[in-house]
């Protein structure tokens, strides 16, 4: 009987020690910090309770668990009306290309005088489900005007009618013709950024990391807005700021009830790969001699720490990485400019990132 016990207690420890140390990942809570943050914003800044309304009937109403297989086409058409809804001084102008055995497609944002070879590669959110160059034209439209440059929104394959890789695939696929191509055809580039939200901050720090993987050219800077630098969800605010998240919080409050063991063998199952792998978490990886990069994060959203560690990681590592955080706003407040000004100082800041660093087209 003792070695039936034995051999149990062996077995619940190599499960244990599997799902936590090997999908799990380094123990990121060395990286936690706890410092003030840049960008001090009232408790109810004008136009929020106007911008929360929206959220709670977008996401709250609509809202459904990350694990759901289904219902995302309903979604995917109301961020697309989102980006419908306005109007918008520029040009978009669609453009595809043929990678990985698949046309990707997506859209220019030119703004009268654009340079056309200086060019930001945009990699949209909505956490690898939902999104399109459709639905974030309010950001493309605001960096393509406070730079200059000819903006390229990729829409990668979503999923899950796609696995995880295709995301990865694709954004990859979609710099390297970024790379040699601009709005009127192959040309080489002058200068090269890398921006995105949420999931697609996520592919753009991945992105950022690659090229230097692959020994291609690097991007002059890259930008993250909320990003999800980690798969493996042990952000303290991933849980603490699930109340004051409205964005977030629908479609994770079911999978985080989930025992911490079993969530990172699902992770393991959905991705098809170690949610620490550092193609879906960007901050799992070697941080040293980034490009110049800019993160800025809520500190009420529930992914504010994964901007925190990563950052301190990077710091940590010698990189020249730029953390800029806001109290009381919510996940991606920058594409809500319309409603509130902290959208459109938060683009200011990243519009003179990237003008610092080459990506001036103007």
């Amino acid at each position: 009987m003792i070695y039936v016990v034995l051999a149990l207690l062996v077995l619940i420890g190599g499960f244990f020690f599997y799902t936590l140390k090997v999908l799990g990942g380094e123990d990121l809570s060395k990286y936690d910090r706890d410092d003030p943050v840049t960008f001090d914003v009232p408790e109810k800044p004008d136009g929020i309770e106007r911008l929360n309304a929206y959220l709670n009937d977008a996401f709250g109403m609509h809202g459904q668990s990350a694990t759901a297989k289904t219902g995302w086409a309903g979604k995917r058409e109301r961020f697309d009306a989102a980006g419908l809804a306005r109007d918008f001084d520029c040009e978009f102008r669609r453009d595809s290309f043929e990678a990985n055995g698949v046309t990707i497609d997506g859209a220019w944002t030119l703004v009268k005088g654009a340079n056309p070879n200086k060019r930001i590669l945009y990699l949209h959110g909505g956490a690898m489900t939902v999104g399109s160059d459709i639905s974030h034209r309010a950001l493309t439209y605001n960096i393509a005007k406070r730079t200059g440059c000819a903006v390229f929104a990729a829409n990668y394959r979503l999923m899950p009618e796609n696995p995880r890789q295709a995301t990865i695939d694709d954004s990859r696929a979609a710099y390297k013709w970024v790379l040699d191509n601009g709005p009127d055809g192959p040309a080489p580039v002058e200068a090269i950024g890398v921006s995105g939200d949420s999931a697609g901050g996520n592919l753009a720090l991945m992105v950022s990391h690659w090229t230097k993987q692959a020994q291609i050219r690097r991007p002059d800077a890259v930008v993250a807005l909320s990003a999800n630098t980690d798969a493996t969800a042990s952000s303290p605010s991933m849980k603490e700021n699930l109340g004051t998240d409205l964005m977030l919080t629908p479609l994770l409050k079911d999978v985080l009830k989930v025992p911490r063991a079993f969530l990172l063998l699902g992770m393991r199952r959905a991705l098809g790969m170690n949610p620490s792998d550092p193609q879906v978490s960007p901050i799992f990886a070697d941080l040293s001699d980034l490009p110049p990069t800019l993160l800025q994060a809520s500190a009420t959203e529930m992914l504010y720490d994964d901007s925190v560690r990563y950052a301190a990681k990077a710091k940590a590592q010698g990189s020249a990485v730029t953390f800029q955080s806001w109290t009381n706003l919510p996940h991606v407040w920058q594409i809500f400019d319309e409603y509130v000004q902290q959208g459109g100082d938060a683009l200011d800041e990243i519009g003179l990132f990237f003008r610092k660093n080459g990506l001036s087209g103007k």
